[in-house]
């Protein structure tokens, strides 16, 4: 990744940080946004990494932490806006709120808040992929609680019993809600799970969006070759509890600021400078260009109609 690609890295983090920090301060006047922000502050490095490195035509599977995938993927930001504050000109003329977007124009094509729950659908789109002789793989995000449900375990089977194009991307923030990891497995590293299906596995350092982007890179290539799915497992952190109702008295203080020295953010800003490729000037301009592009998402989305009552059940299919 050369040195501009490396900026837009970071300021896809900027971008992913300042979005989500602008949700969590409009979601204090249930007035303005209405509801429980689910966001995956600490972690941008895993979207903006794994983003970087897929092309158009590939397929992402989100969770409920999905912003930070979304934008990364290419969505807009207006869209989203719009989509989490209910308003029509949303992705999903308002229907699906925070938690199930999908933009299929970038295709985004699932959001889902069942844990575990979209690990069997991305088998099906690369399934499709392979099927129908589509050049593309099928990116899924996940968090470590995740990888104990019985979809996960019977996903990876079918994955690698196929050889199909999906690279599973577990993101292991330490905590499921508010159990830890060691509270629902013995299992340390997620990545050991791979070696039951006779996949390869790769652990990450979830905070570094190069390694990121290296990884998620060199699986794609493996699975386009025919080489089949990757398991790759970010370790990494979530900096706020669940939600913003959440607060997080489960999780060490002194974890959290451990953590907190770790900012994706930092250390690729730290790394930009320190090859004399970014300079303070540049990095202020940079987090300027994201905070102009939250307000305008902002201000379209408070600009933009309701949605017509009439219309609920409109798109709605099952």
């Amino acid at each position: 990744m050369d040195n501009n690609e490396q900026k837009k890295l970071l300021r896809m983090m900027l971008l992913i940080r300042r979005f989500e920090e602008k949700l969590v301060d409009l979601s204090r006047d249930p007035q303005k946004l209405g509801g429980m922000m689910i966001v995956c502050t600490g972690q941008e490095a895993v979207a903006a990494g794994a983003g970087a490195a897929l092309l158009p035509e590939d397929v992402i599977i989100s969770n409920h932490r999905s912003h930070g995938h979304l934008l990364a993927k290419g969505a807009e930001p207006d869209l989203i806006m719009a989509e989490i504050m209910g308003r029509r000109t949303g992705y999903n003329k308002g229907k699906s709120g925070t938690l199930h977007i999908a933009a299929p124009e970038v295709n985004a094509l699932c959001t889902t808040t069942v844990v575990g729950g979209g690990i069997p659908i991305a088998v099906g789109t690369a399934f499709a992929a392979q099927y129908q002789r589509e050049n593309y793989v099928t990116v899924c995000f996940f968090g470590n609680g995740a990888s104990d449900e019985g979809s996960f375990h019977e996903a990876l089977n079918m994955a690698s019993l196929w050889d199909l194009p999906v690279i599973f991307v577990c993101e292991n923030n330490i905590y499921s809600g508010a159990q830890r990891l060691e509270e629902h497995t013995r299992v340390k590293d997620i990545v050991d799970r791979a070696g039951a299906y006779a996949m390869r596995g790769e652990i990450v350092d979830g905070n570094d969006a190069l390694a990121v982007y290296e990884a998620v890179q060199k699986a794609r290539e493996d699975c386009l070759s025919g080489a089949g799915p990757v398991l790759i497992e970010c370790k990494t952190y979530r900096w706020g509890g669940h939600g913003t109702s959440d607060e997080q008295l489960y999780q060490p203080q002194d974890e959290i600021a451990r953590w907190k020295e770790q900012c994706p953010i930092k250390k690729l800003k730290a790394s930009l400078m320190q090859q004399e490729v970014l300079t303070e000037q540049e990095y202020r301009q940079l987090a300027s260009e994201t905070e102009q592009i939250v307000e305008r998402a902002l201000q379209f989305a408070e600009a933009s109609p309701w949605p017509d009552p009439a219309e609920a059940l409109e798109d709605v299919y099952a």
